[in-house]
């Protein structure tokens, strides 16, 4: 390979996919703003790392509930590559006196919009998360399209700028949980229930969706 030569993105079921981390602290009382501060420090640190793909800070809504930080790296060897930095301990260290940390969670691909609260089964079907994820985006992607529309004189950078992180926001915070939730029993149904249906559909038994004709 010549010096100019840039190596293929990988592709296929192989190829790397994208983890977030988030991780629950709780702050000392009185100390929120230094807090906020050493926060802003570490994603300073993690951007400049290969594969950061960006970080967040979500304030509690009340006094003494937990903050969370959320980061995310292209893959997992860039992830390790952070977390494993001298320079990562280094910053953690500064911040022994401000917080403490609670908890520290995981979740790669499309793996980030389909969580819910005290579920611990595999992700669903990636057909499935597509499927999800098509009814979420259409409405919402159109919405925001008709609410931007008096900016068509905007550069079209200036335009995505805008539309971009409105998008990426509402959907893992406001419509994807909910929509995970209301289709939760087809996302979440397992192969040998799905079986068990299918056969006693095709036997002309009752399938469990209602009681059998008496």
């Amino acid at each position: 390979m010549t010096a100019d030569a840039v190596p293929a993105p990988a592709t296929g079921p192989h190829a790397p996919e994208p983890v977030t981390v988030t991780v629950a602290r709780r702050v000392s009382p009185g100390r929120e703003a230094e807090f906020a501060d050493w926060a802003s420090r570490l994603t300073t640190e993690a951007s400049r790392f290969d594969g950061f793909l960006g970080a967040g800070l979500l304030r509690p809504g009340h006094v003494g509930e937990e903050w969370h930080v959320v980061y995310r790296f292209d893959s997992v060897d860039h992830l390790a590559a952070w977390e494993d930095s001298p320079i990562r301990r280094r910053v953690l260290a500064e911040a022994e006196p401000l917080m403490r940390t609670t908890q520290v969670h995981r979740v790669s691909g499309l793996e980030t919009w389909f969580e819910l609260p005290g579920r611990t089964a595999p992700a669903p079907s990636r057909w499935k998360m597509f499927a999800v994820s098509v009814i979420g985006l259409y409405p919402l992607q159109l919405l925001t399209y008709i609410a931007l529309g008096t900016l068509t004189r905007w550069p079209v950078a200036v335009r995505l700028a805008l539309f971009v992180p409105l998008v990426a926001a509402s959907m893992t915070w406001l419509v994807m949980p909910r929509l995970a939730a209301m289709f939760a029993a087809w996302l979440y149904a397992s192969p040998r229930r799905r079986r068990s249906r299918e056969s006693r559909q095709s036997a002309g038994g009752p399938t469990g969706d209602s009681p059998p004709d008496r």
